[in-house]
């Protein structure tokens, strides 16, 4: 018997039942679901030194579970004395069983870690239903060893979605139990 992580086995089993009886869907290819996760670190520091693009690669590799991609400057910035083709940064796409792992990971255990945290931004989707948040500091992921990763380092998170507009979108992330901020009072005017 495989192992299917517990946000995979709740999507299928109530998500999925949950997201037909808000939205009306008659196809089952019509009802949203997480597509893949997006992990992305740039490294501006590596410019002058090459050991901070090489703990950024460790870091990564240790949150993901995955050997990430080297990315690379597309051009020449004389200001921040970039060379186009020199490494900047790393990414990973997570995919299937590691991309529910992850995201139960990432609201379980990291969201709450995050100091001073009271929700993650509503209006951070693109209009395709995809959503993009940051996190400033890597060593609120349980995994890290402070000792060894002690330079604060940020991440992009990107989160794509099959659904077609940013509410189905943001109301499958929310059953997935991504801690939104709550939504502003509309006040009537009289």
């Amino acid at each position: 018997m495989t192992y299917v992580p517990r946000l995979q086995t709740a999507y299928e089993e109530s998500i999925r039942a949950k997201l037909i009886e808000a939205y009306g869907y008659s196809n089952p290819h019509q009802i949203p679901r997480l597509e893949k996760v997006t992990l992305n670190m740039g490294v501006g520091q590596a410019v002058g030194d090459k050991k901070v693009l090489d703990l950024a690669y460790d870091a990564m590799t240790q949150i993901s579970g995955q050997k990430p991609v080297t990315t690379y400057a597309r051009k020449s910035i004389a200001g921040f004395r970039l060379r186009e083709g020199m490494p900047i940064g790393c990414m990973v796409t997570l995919r299937r069983a590691k991309m529910y792992e992850f995201l139960d990971r990432l609201v379980a255990l990291v969201l709450p870690r995050v100091r001073d945290f009271r929700g993650i931004n509503r209006k951070a989707f693109d209009g395709n239903g995809n959503y993009t948040m940051g996190l400033t500091e890597q060593l609120v992921f349980p995994e890290l060893n402070p000792d060894k990763f002690t330079r604060p380092q940020g991440m992009n998170l990107t989160f794509v979605t099959s659904a077609k507009t940013d509410d189905e979108a943001r109301t499958l992330l929310e059953l997935f139990g991504m801690p939104f901020k709550a939504a502003p009072e509309k006040s009537g005017a009289a």
